[in-house]
């Protein structure tokens, strides 16, 4: 497996700038590996594949404006991305400046709060917010919302709702679980006439997830730390729904990642803590059936992550058609429903 295996060509203008003024018109490309099938539908059309009895498991983060903007005590320009908040005055942050500033030194926010670099931490900085006020507060009065950085322009208010899932509930990614942008109320109104169930788990969603990956064998590469907090109801919860032969199905990768840590060890389990699970071809799933995802940067982990699951000729294959049929890509863009080629997915997909 080399990296170059998970490339593919994208022109720059199909890159989703903004949402549609709709989360449900987006188009969803079903992509059924087992029958090597590819369908062109909307995204309201999701019910129709679909049954009673099903269960979809979204993540309840909640994205925060973690993007902050201030100056050195030299006056240079100084812009602070959060990575995580580590308690009610501290973060790991990722600095951007023409010179970074050293330990001890400060940053001056737009609205005079002061911020001081204490370490460097895990590849980011460990910074202090002087200020009685939590952060959640200051982030809320003068951050921006965290946009990615394919995203090639400033973050809007609007930005402040739609980069945001309808039923985002506990506060700590920096990065949207985009694949749930598709929904809408009236969309999960329907969902839940129709009998499928709904549950949730939690990964704030890291900058990291951005990270490129700069070697050539992707086993080598190493995957950021996130939080992430399952349930024991929700994993008992589906073991009967798969006992009852109705179907799991995770929105996201960022969901994949978390049922599969709760598998890590054997017997899956409710799970709470840090995970840097990092899913490739090989992978064995264990805790869902379908996957409703959105379409990945080339070379990405994420892409790989498909891969593991549908076989990665098959995704690719599905990333040309959609790129022949003009999708829009990423975290503002389509979405996939990926039904995989046997129940346990495609462990030996290279």
């Amino acid at each position: 497996m080399r990296l170059s295996d998970f490339r593919y060509e994208l022109p720059p203008e199909l890159i989703a700038q903004a949402p549609l003024p709709e989360r449900s018109a987006s188009r969803l490309l079903v992509a059924d590996a087992r029958r090597g099938a590819l369908e062109d539908r909307a995204f309201r059309d999701l019910p129709d594949f679909l049954a009673p009895g099903d269960l979809l498991v979204f993540n309840d983060t909640r994205v925060i404006p973690a993007r902050l903007f201030g100056r050195k005590d030299s006056g240079g320009e100084v812009e602070i991305l959060i990575e995580r908040v580590l308690g009610a005055h501290e973060a790991l942050v990722q600095l951007r400046a023409s010179k970074t500033p050293k330990e001890g030194r400060h940053i001056d926010l737009a609205d005079g709060t002061r911020v001081r670099i204490l370490a460097r931490e895990e590849g980011f900085w460990r910074v202090a917010f002087e200020t009685e006020e939590p952060l959640e507060a200051v982030l809320a009065r003068v951050g921006h919302m965290p946009l990615p950085p394919y995203i090639e322009r400033a973050d809007t208010e609007a930005d402040r709702e739609r980069y945001q899932t309808v039923y985002a509930d506990k506060p700590g990614a920096v990065a949207a679980p985009t694949a749930g942008l598709h929904f809408d109320a009236p969309l999960l109104d329907r969902l839940d006439e129709m009998g499928v169930g709904r549950a949730f788990v939690t990964l704030h969603v890291g900058a990291g997830t951005f990270q490129p990956v700069r070697v050539d064998d992707p086993t080598r590469h190493v995957m950021h730390r996130e939080w992430i907090e399952v349930d024991q109801g929700l994993v008992d919860r589906i073991t009967a729904t798969r006992a009852r032969g109705r179907r799991v199905i995770a929105v996201g990768t960022t969901v994949v990642r978390a049922l599969e840590t709760c598998a890590a060890s054997g017997e899956p389990r409710g799970c709470r803590g840090d995970t840097q699970i990092f899913i490739y071809p090989g992978h064995r799933f264990r805790m869902f059936d379908a996957l409703v995802t959105n379409f990945h940067l080339p070379e990405s982990t994420l892409l790989m992550l498909v891969s593991a699951y549908a076989g990665r000729e098959f995704v690719l294959l599905a990333y040309r058609h959609a790129v022949a049929a003009r999708y829009r890509f990423f975290s503002y863009g389509d979405a996939m429903l990926l039904l995989p080629p046997t129940p346990e997915g495609a462990p030996d997909a290279v």
